[in-house]
């Protein structure tokens, strides 16, 4: 069976990816993470884009596991903030956080901080996803995706992860945080990044389209 490795320890995002990935005729994959190597090491995220600390990720976990590996970088770009907090979205309430605290909760609860004030018309943002797929040779292929909305003024919702409580997209009355995993999985930046990849995880892992599911078929008889 192929294998493929998520980039990440992020349970919330490797679920996510996971579920996006069988919906997009990669169900028979065998998808591991980050988890399932505890010997690697972090990989540093000091790319100034997305794709740059996808890329550098992908390669780093594909050369140390000898598998072919997806990461991705992704953040909120708030047009009121000037694109902030784009790459350092998952660290926009520093480093060090009290003990016990929530970093989702306290970039969230920043970014509506800085927004205090913001009419909601001027609100808007959107998510940004770059994904990498790499090969341990060192080749390595890109792709992007994104989801427009706006920040609304208090959290909302218990789903999700990051700053899902807090934004709305295009077309939607709910939060990401509301909306469950099924419509985000169908929406979000991740989604629309990781279904643009699909012919490149098809390519880097030798399969045409129709291989994974010969395989499926196979292993049920």
């Amino acid at each position: 069976m192929p294998r493929l490795v998520l980039a990440t320890k992020n349970p919330g995002k490797v679920a996510e990816m996971r579920d996006i990935l069988r919906a997009n005729g990669l169900g028979a994959l065998e998808v591991l993470s980050c988890a399932d190597f505890p010997w690697l090491g972090d990989v540093e995220e000091d790319g100034e884009t997305f794709e740059e600390n996808a890329t550098k990720k992908a390669l780093a976990v594909a050369k140390a596991t000898g598998e072919v590996a997806l990461a991705d970088d992704s953040g909120l770009e708030v047009d009121a903030l000037g694109g902030a907090p784009g790459v350092r979205s998952a660290r926009f309430a520093g480093e060090a956080l009290p003990r016990g605290a929530s970093r989702d909760r306290a970039n969230y609860e920043k970014l509506l901080s800085l927004l205090a004030g913001v009419p909601d018309p001027e609100r808007t943002a959107r998510f940004r996803c770059a994904v990498a797929v790499a090969a341990p040779g060192g080749r390595v292929q890109t792709a992007e995706g994104r989801c427009e909305g706006r920040i609304i003024f208090a959290p909302r919702g218990s789903g999700g992860f990051g700053y899902d409580p807090v934004f709305v997209p295009d077309g939607y009355d709910e939060t990401f945080a509301e909306l469950g995993a099924g419509v985000k999985n169908a929406i979000s930046h991740r989604a629309r990044a990781l279904r643009a990849a699909i012919p490149v995880i098809r390519d880097l892992l030798g399969l045409d389209a129709g291989e994974i599911a010969r395989q499926k078929s196979g292993d049920r008889g």
